[in-house]
């Protein structure tokens, strides 16, 4: 029925209301991990990354987007210049090599980014050590540089335990690095905390010597809760420290769209961040823990368990302390004409359901590019 009442919405605004505001956030997320969007693969010329890295940008700014999510740390690594964790695989090929000739990718995108009027966010995984499409590692490697920190998982997953304080303050100064060092507009973090349980064939995380551990304390006696609480921590931290350096870079964060089965009460998921992730992003947004949340509702409308606008109403209700709600869709599920619809349908509902400062994240910008239709219906119609 909820379905039903936004689409009864959805036609009253296409029918009376033409949309164009300017300060609507309409971002896109550029992933570089298994080099997806950027750079197309590991160990391209400098020329080469920048030339596809402007590529990106005039894109976007054809389809009239005005953000972009770029991953600049996607295992414990940098595509920029870092003292604290080495350079990329997926940007040079090699762990720990720059880039030849020598230049700086992060200073590059915010610069050209500046020239087309668009705003950066960085884009950091806090946990993953080692994705298993990077086949280089070495001593400069982070998996190697603090052993005593990871895990290892059974599909070739490397992964920080988040419950250490040494591993916390690590990521943490990764997060202070960027902000103080670049004019970047954000900081940015997806759904990966702990991992997901596919990453270790279906088994539990091996932090069991942590776990004992942390049992030596009386007030913690459940090992999922003591998890959630270790992000929790972080997730708290993170913003303290970002608004501490430059109150005017927002922190963002892009959790799995559903928090816990039954909420809402059609989400009868297997799945969620809550238990899987051991993410509680309902108690994030509900304490403003971060500037902006953007769910990743990759459902359909007519979804009968994970209907787009019931679950986008959901995080609005949740949104106690009034952040900033700008839901994450995936472009990939709409190729032809009758399916694009689908996405500025949701477009339209988004609009209507957050009235203030409404905003949207797709999935991914390789959608976008080869989709060129949707970039067109979008600033053509949409994103005027």
């Amino acid at each position: 029925m909820l379905a039903k009442k936004y689409i009864i919405i959805l036609l009253l605004i296409l029918i009376n209301f033409s949309y164009a505001q300017q300060d609507e956030f309409r971002a896109v997320w550029v992933a570089s991990v298994a080099n997806i969007s950027w750079p197309s693969k590991p160990g391209l010329s400098s020329q080469e990354q920048q030339s596809e890295a402007i590529e990106i940008i005039k894109n976007v700014k054809e389809a009239n987007l005005n953000t972009i999510i770029l991953q600049v740390r996607p295992q414990a690594d940098a595509l920029y210049e870092s003292k604290i964790e080495p350079w990329s695989y997926f940007l040079t090929g090699e762990s720990g090599l720059p880039p030849s000739p020598y230049y700086d990718p992060l200073i590059f995108w915010i610069e050209e980014c500046k020239k087309h009027q668009i705003k950066i966010h960085a884009w950091l995984n806090p946990y993953r050590v080692h994705h298993p499409t990077n086949k280089s590692i070495n001593e400069s490697s982070v998996l190697n540089q603090k052993k005593e920190y990871v895990l290892k998982l059974k599909n070739d997953y490397y992964w920080f335990d988040p419950s250490l304080k040494d591993v916390m303050n690590h990521s943490l100064n990764v997060v202070k690095d960027i902000v103080t060092r670049y004019d970047i507009d954000g900081i940015h973090f997806d759904d990966y905390f702990y991992p997901y349980p596919s990453y270790n064939d279906g088994d539990d995380f091996p932090d069991e010597k942590s776990w004992i551990l942390s049992k030596k304390s009386p007030l913690i006696n459940n090992k999922n809760n003591w998890r959630r609480n270790s992000v929790n921590k972080f997730i708290r931290l993170v913003n303290k420290e970002i608004k501490k350096i430059k109150p005017n870079v927002m922190f963002g964060i892009s959790p799995f769209g559903i928090w816990r089965p039954n909420n809402p009460r059609i989400a009868t998921t297997t799945f969620d961040q809550y238990d899987m992730l051991f993410a509680d992003a309902r108690k994030w947004i509900r304490r403003g823990w971060a500037d902006y949340f953007s769910p990743q509702l990759y459902w359909a409308i007519d979804n009968p368990k994970y209907s787009f606008p019931v679950l986008l109403d959901w995080w609005k209700s949740n949104n106690k302390k009034n952040k900033f709600l700008w839901p994450g869709i995936r472009l990939s599920n709409y190729k032809n004409e009758n399916q694009i619809k689908e996405i500025t349908n949701q477009i339209m509902i988004m609009r209507s359901i957050v009235k203030k400062n409404p905003g949207i994240v797709f999935w991914s910008y390789n959608d976008l590019k080869n989709n060129p239709g949707i970039s067109k219906v979008l600033k053509e119609n949409y994103f005027k």
